[in-house]
């Protein structure tokens, strides 16, 4: 999840954040079905969760026209906030349990509001992940059903900035060549996560987040209203 989530709030900073989302859609597809793919249950988990895809992607199309609309500092403050909100949650370890029952109807409800943000901001973290942790999956079905999200988020996303003309040719090719240093940095961090203490990095990782997202959020209000 590290890949479209921080690379969307870096390159926000310098770009309107509709071009980071489509710069971002193949390195964002290839990582992800090498994640989804990664496990041994896939076809059982993309039956328990078909309902919750479907939702992600109508509210990807529904949310869509805040990100390629004509306001860049309104996508870049919610972009800011959504990063702000995820990395606060992760700092304070906010988890809950979702009982079978329960989950019938939050899965839909989830991929709704999962899909409407992530065609705000490109950014398809939140509720999507605190509500996959909460279902008591083990890690290796936990790792593979956030594949599964966010490459039905990515192809939706992709989708949705294809149809509004924000996914041009041009664009195409520079979200291939960023698939290079994309996969590079995957090879990297697997080696170097064998010498990090993970509640170490977990900690420092939410604190980049929740600094990178309150400053964009900053920015873009001050630049909408000084």
């Amino acid at each position: 999840m590290g890949l479209p989530t921080v690379a969307m709030g870096m390159l926000g900073m310098v770009m309107p954040p509709v071009q980071a989302a489509a710069l971002l859609v193949i390195p964002s597809l290839v990582t992800n079905v090498w994640q989804m793919l990664a496990g041994p249950k896939l076809l059982p988990i993309v039956k328990r969760f078909a309902s919750m895809m479907i939702c992600v992607c109508l509210g990807t199309f529904l949310g869509i026209g805040l990100l390629t609309g004509g306001s860049a500092s309104f996508a870049s403050a919610a972009l800011g906030a959504v990063l702000a909100a995820y990395g606060t949650v992760g700092l304070l370890a906010v988890s809950f349990v979702v009982t079978p029952a329960s989950e019938r109807w939050l899965s839909p409800a989830v991929g709704l509001f999962t899909g409407v943000l992530t065609g705000a901001t490109g950014v398809f973290v939140i509720p999507a992940v605190p509500y996959l942790n909460s279902l008591g999956m083990n890690k290796e079905e936990l790792i593979q059903t956030l594949g599964l999200s966010f490459t039905v988020s990515t192809l939706a996303l992709g989708t949705s900035l294809l149809a509004g003309g924000a996914f041009q040719a041009s664009v195409a090719g520079s979200s291939l060549l960023a698939l290079l240093p994309a996969l590079a940095g995957m090879f990297l961090g697997q080696h170097i996560r064998k010498n990090l203490q993970p509640e170490v990095f977990r900690r420092w990782f939410f604190i980049g987040l929740l600094a990178l997202g309150s400053s964009m959020f900053m920015r873009a209000i001050w630049s909408r209203y000084a």
